[in-house]
C-alpha cells in the first residue's frame, strides 16, 4: 500500500502527488480567499487519504460532516454534548482511532472557540499508549488562532490559540499532524503558521497576504502577483510531502459535497404581473391560521451511545441513575465527601477550569441520587480548594484558622495553601513541588516557586531552607510549620 495520494494536476497536466507520511511529519497550511476552492482542496485531502490515516476535521461550518455519507467518519454535532462529555469524546476517539468531523456549526464564536480548545486538548492529553497518526484538519483556523484580540472574549482567545499552538509546534511527538486552512494569513498567528513547511496558496487579493504567501513560498515579492491571477481551485505548491519547487495544482474532483452545494444562479418565477405579485405580498393573514409546523430536528446521539460506538459498552461517562428523594442534610454532606474524594482520585481534574469541575461535581452529585446540587460554583471551589488539600469535612473545627489565613489569597492559591497549613497543623513534612504543582493547576516547577514566593510576601507563610536543602514552611497565624523535606 502506497503512502502517496494524487491531489491534482500541473499545468501540463500531469499528476502532483502528496506524500502522507512526509504530511504527518511536516504539517501542512492552506490559505486562499473565500471562493478560491479552500474546501475543495481539504475534502480532496481527506477523501484520497481516508483509508490511510486516521482524520480528525474541527469543522465551524459544518461542511465535512457529509463524509460521513461516504466513508468511515463520525460527524459529531458539538452543541448537542457538555464540556465534559466533548472533553471525554476526544480522549475515546484518539484511544479507538475514530475519523470524526466535530460540526461546530450550532455554536457562537466564543462557544465554538472553547469547544475547539477543550477537544484538541483532550487529543493533545492523550496516554502515551495512544499516540497513533492521525491528521487534524483545522478549517478557517484564523477563527481560533487569531493574530490579534478581536471580538471575542479574551478568555476563549486565549484557550484556543493555546491549544492550537500545541496542536502545530508540540503536536508531532504525540502522532498529530496539523492541517489548518485560513481564508487571511495576516489575522492568523505567526507561530502557529510558522511551524507548517508544507503550503498550497490559493487566490488572495491584498497585498499584506500576498507578501507573506510570497514569503512562505520563496517567491520574490514581484512574483507574488501571480498570486491573485489564479483561477478558483488551483493552487501554488510548496513543501517536502509535495515538491521541492513551488508548483500550480489543479485540485482535482471529489466524491462528496457540502449540504448546501454551490451557489449558481437559478432561473427567476416566471411573471405573473405586477398586480399578481403585490397582492401575494400584502395580503392578509389569516389570524387564526396555526403557525406553520417546524420540520423536526433530527435528535443528537447521547454521548454515552457515541462513546459506546467507538469503544463498545465500556463507558467513560456512567450513566446517571433514577432519581430518588433528597436525603437528609447528614447524607447530603456524606454524598459531597464522597463525591470530593472521586474527583480528587481522578488525576485529569488537577488540570480542569472551576467550570467543567463545577459540571463534572454536578452530574456526579446527581449519579449519587442528589436531586438538587447542594453547592453553587463559589462554594464548590472552597471546599474542592479544601479537598485537594485532604480536607474533606467542611465543618471540622481544625481547618477555621487556616480558612481565615486563606480567605487573604485568590482563589487559585487556595488549595496548595491550605495543603501547606494542614501540614503544618499535623507537623508533617512540607508538601513537595509536585504535590504544590497539582493543587495549583499547573505543571511548572517556576510557577510553584512564584507561589511560595507570593504568599511570603502576603505574609501568610514564611519559608525555610536548611544546609542541606530540606524546606519547611511555617504559618506565622497558626503558630505552626511543617517538617522539613525536600522541596
Amino acid at each position: 500500500m502506497t503512502a502517496e495520494i494524487e491531489i491534482g494536476t500541473d499545468s501540463a497536466g500531469n499528476a502532483v502527488r502528496m506524500d502522507v507520511e512526509e504530511l504527518l511529519a511536516t504539517r501542512l497550511l492552506v490559505q486562499g480567499n473565500s471562493g478560491s476552492g479552500k474546501s475543495h482542496l481539504l475534502r480532496r485531502l481527506l477523501e484520497e487519504s481516508a483509508t490511510l490515516v486516521q482524520q480528525i476535521v474541527i469543522d465551524p461550518e459544518g461542511d465535512f460532516v457529509t463524509l460521513a455519507d461516504r466513508f468511515d467518519h463520525v460527524a459529531i454535532d458539538a452543541g448537542a454534548y457538555s464540556e465534559r462529555e466533548i472533553a471525554a469524546l476526544g480522549a475515546r476517539i484518539r484511544e479507538h482511532r475514530a475519523s470524526v468531523v466535530l460540526s461546530l456549526e450550532a455554536l457562537e464564536v466564543d462557544a465554538q472557540m472553547k469547544a475547539a480548545a477543550l477537544f484538541l486538548n483532550a487529543l493533545f492529553d492523550a496516554p502515551r499508549d495512544h499516540w497513533y497518526p492521525a491528521l487534524v484538519v483545522v478549517d478557517e483556523a484564523q477563527m481560533f488562532a487569531p493574530a490579534a484580540a478581536g471580538d471575542v472574549s479574551e478568555d476563549a482567545r486565549r484557550v484556543s490559540l493555546a491549544a492550537m499552538t500545541n496542536l502545530m509546534c508540540r503536536g508531532r511527538k504525540r502522532g498529530l499532524a496539523g492541517v489548518i486552512a485560513t481564508q487571511r494569513l495576516a489575522k492568523l498567528a505567526k507561530n502557529v503558521a510558522a511551524e507548517a513547511s508544507n503550503f498550497l496558496m490559493g487566490r488572495t487579493f491584498l497585498d499584506i497576504d500576498m507578501a507573506r504567501a510570497a514569503d512562505l513560498l520563496g517567491m520574490e515579492r514581484r512574483q507574488a502577483e501571480q498570486i491573485r491571477d489564479l483561477e478558483r481551485g488551483r493552487f501554488l505548491a510548496l513543501g517536502p510531502a509535495i515538491c521541492r519547487r513551488p508548483v500550480s495544482v489543479k485540485i482535482g474532483p471529489v466524491l462528496t459535497s457540502t449540504r448546501t452545494g454551490t451557489h449558481s444562479l437559478l432561473p427567476l418565477p416566471k411573471a405573473q404581473g405586477g398586480e399578481a405579485v403585490q397582492a401575494m405580498l400584502f395580503a392578509e393573514m389569516d389570524a387564526d391560521a396555526p403557525p406553520p409546523r417546524a420540520e423536526p430536528k433530527p435528535r443528537a446521539i447521547a454521548a454515552e451511545a457515541l462513546i459506546r460506538s467507538f469503544a463498545g459498552p465500556d463507558l467513560s461517562i456512567p450513566a446517571a441513575r433514577p432519581e430518588a428523594m433528597q436525603p437528609d442534610v447528614g447524607d447530603i454532606e456524606a454524598a459531597v465527601i464522597a463525591v470530593l474524594k472521586e474527583m480528587i482520585a481522578d488525576p485529569g481534574s488537577a488540570f480542569q477550569s472551576p467550570a467543567v469541575l463545577y459540571q463534572d461535581f454536578t452530574v456526579r452529585c446527581r449519579m449519587h441520587r442528589l436531586t438538587q446540587v447542594p453547592l453553587d460554583l463559589v462554594a464548590f471551589r472552597r471546599r474542592f480548594a479544601m479537598a485537594r488539600a485532604g480536607m474533606f469535612d467542611a465543618h471540622d473545627p481544625r481547618w477555621d484558622g487556616a480558612l481565615r489565613v486563606g480567605d487573604r489569597l485568590p482563589d487559585d492559591m487556595l488549595a496548595p495553601f491550605l495543603m501547606i497549613a494542614r501540614a503544618a497543623l499535623a507537623g508533617d513534612p512540607c508538601p513537595d513541588d509536585d504535590a504544590l504543582a497539582r493543587a495549583y493547576g499547573t505543571s511548572s516547577p517556576g510557577r510553584v516557586r512564584r507561589l511560595i514566593d507570593y504568599m511570603e510576601k502576603q505574609g501568610v507563610i514564611v519559608a525555610r531552607t536548611d544546609f542541606g536543602g530540606r524546606r519547611s514552611i511555617g504559618v506565622p497565624e497558626l503558630g505552626q510549620s511543617t517538617a522539613a523535606a525536600e522541596g
